[in-house]
């Protein structure tokens, strides 16, 4: 096997989003829970913004997540983290959970970082990083996050508990500590650019 390389996605690896999504849905089958359906344009665009975290081993497709901001960026969640079953096992999705949450960290330093999961590996991985379990009230009420629950085979228990709890436990990061990975220099100079580009886009409103 190839070495496993994790890196900050870009635009480049548009190709692989029709292998992710299908990852995805495999895994939801598999594990008979729900996972929030995205489409390929909105995963490009993670790319293409510098919030996504792909690895690949050579060219093949090993593993996957992206960054989404919620409540004008005070709360962020690291989603979709998805390994290709061919590269479990290998500590990849534990290496491409350090790296979407040092992105995140160092984009949004003063956001919380939140995460709903059903996933004992995801809750151990979180856990590690200085997560805590919380109740859902302590999560963003942002319409726009809950609505990507709609997806879900479980949401009628979010309905019917009016939000209060579901399948998934949820689980805050407030920040403070270091960090477990390093984003290298051209990806952070890549990060600036974009940002520049939507303040300047900003100001055409």
């Amino acid at each position: 096997m190839e070495e496993i390389k994790v890196m900050v996605a870009d635009a480049s690896h548009e190709k692989y989003v029709d292998t992710i999504l299908q990852t995805i849905a495999d895994a939801a089958k598999v594990r008979g829970t729900g996972i929030a359906k995205r489409t390929h344009e909105y995963l490009t665009t993670k790319m293409k913004e510098a919030k996504a975290v792909i690895a690949l081993s050579g060219d093949r497709f090993a593993g996957f997540s992206y960054i989404e901001t919620w409540g004008n960026k005070q709360y962020v969640t690291t989603s979709g983290l998805i390994v290709h079953p061919d590269f479990r096992k290998h500590g990849v999705a534990k290496r491409i959970k350090d790296l979407t949450f040092t992105l995140a960290r160092t984009r949004w330093p003063h956001a919380k970082i939140f995460s709903l999961t059903s996933g004992a590996a995801v809750m151990t991985m979180n856990t590690q990083l200085g997560y805590q379990p919380v109740t859902f009230a302590d999560l963003t009420d942002d319409e726009a996050f809950w609505r990507g629950c709609e997806g879900c085979i479980n949401v009628d228990v979010l309905h019917r508990t009016d939000r209060k709890y579901c399948i998934c436990t949820a689980m805050l990061y407030d920040p403070e500590e270091h960090l477990p990975a390093k984003i290298p220099q051209d990806v952070l100079d890549r990060i600036k650019m974009i940002e520049k580009h939507d303040e300047t886009e900003e100001t055409k409103k």
